[in-house]
């Protein structure tokens, strides 16, 4: 079946039948002691929540987390979030789906994103750096993978796409401060920029649901980065190993504190200046990204785990005040 009904159209009140990819489940027992089934559903324009009531055991073995099925159920508000109530849910050939429908994405042009970004490291004019930075993305697999991989999990640009468009933002943020300092080299900065997450390629499976690979729970993006760098400067003749080492301490620094699994806090002004437009870009998508999907009329966004804070949207848009016969004119 063609999906028509997606996540970001549906409203309390609403019946849908429709096919979802599960991206979470879990069988509980309520406070009746009766057993249901929790379910995390996704399309390509956001996740909601799902509850099975009646007959949660049987339907609990008809598929498993990372499969399509196909929903029917009421959209109920619960704690101010929508849920749905599924009185049927089933596993559908997927043969016959598009697979972008499921995955969200970034909602910039991927091909452009690397083009702007390529653009970029020509301005490298280091030769070494720039070589690098050439042969890196000259590996097909890599190209491939840091184009479609997401930059996280869940905390931010977690979609298709999502490590292309962070990391072109952040050289972006680069480029434009590290004419504001003295005593910064530029070149180092940017390849910096550019090769800090390089590792979430191998940190991070997203054929279909964005996960954790076992080198990414195992080793991580930091330390597979560098280990990606270091082969590929094996490769090139006569690299500076002072130059080399600045590098790796840039990667292996980026998350600032030992606390947030940086190895090493910057200890150079190029890996402080990527450190902070790291952070910055990726608080400011999560605060985006959390506010786009309030949909609510509320002033503040509910509340988010991750950053620990209710997000302010701003008042009412003067449409909403006039239609709701509150008008502030006098």
């Amino acid at each position: 079946m063609n999906k028509s009904v997606f996540v970001k159209d549906i409203s309390a009140g609403d019946k849908v039948r429709d096919v979802f990819l599960v991206t979470g489940k879990n069988l509980a027992v309520s406070q009746k002691g009766n057993p249901y089934l929790s379910l995390r559903l996704r399309d390509r324009t956001g996740e909601v929540e799902g509850r099975v009531w009646e007959n949660a055991l049987a339907v609990n073995e008809r598929f498993e987390r990372g499969n399509i099925i196909e929903v029917q159920a009421r959209v109920v508000s619960f704690r101010n979030e929508l849920q749905l109530s599924i009185y049927e849910c089933l596993p559908v050939d997927d043969a016959h789906l598009n697979p972008a429908d499921f995955s969200p994405a970034s909602p910039y042009d991927i091909e452009e994103m690397f083009e702007a970004l390529t653009s970029i490291m020509n301005t490298v004019e280091n030769p070494s750096l720039r070589n690098l930075l050439k042969t890196t993305f000259a590996d097909n697999r890599i190209a491939g993978a840091f184009k479609r991989a997401p930059a996280a999990k869940g905390f931010h640009h977690a979609y298709i796409g999502g490590l292309l468009e962070h990391t072109l933002s952040v050289v972006r943020l680069l480029d434009l401060i590290s004419s504001h300092y003295e005593d910064v080299n530029r070149d180092l900065i940017i390849t910096g920029g550019i090769l800090h997450d390089i590792g979430k390629i191998d940190e991070l499976s997203f054929a279909t649901i964005i996960d954790y690979t076992d080198e990414g729970r195992l080793v991580g993006h930091i330390v597979r980065g560098v280990e990606i760098i270091d082969r590929i400067i094996q490769q090139l003749s006569d690299f500076p190993e002072r130059l080399a080492l600045e590098l790796r301490h840039i990667l292996l620094s980026h998350h600032g504190l030992l606390e947030f699994g940086s190895p090493k806090r910057p200890k150079t002004l190029e890996a402080l200046m990527v450190n902070f437009a790291d952070d910055l870009d990726a608080k400011m998508n999560a605060f985006q990204y959390h506010m786009s999907g309030s949909s609510d009329d509320s002033s503040w966004t509910t509340y988010h785990r991750l950053l620990e804070r209710y997000i302010y949207k701003g008042p009412p848009s003067p449409e909403k005040v006039s239609d709701d016969g509150n008008s502030n004119q006098d």
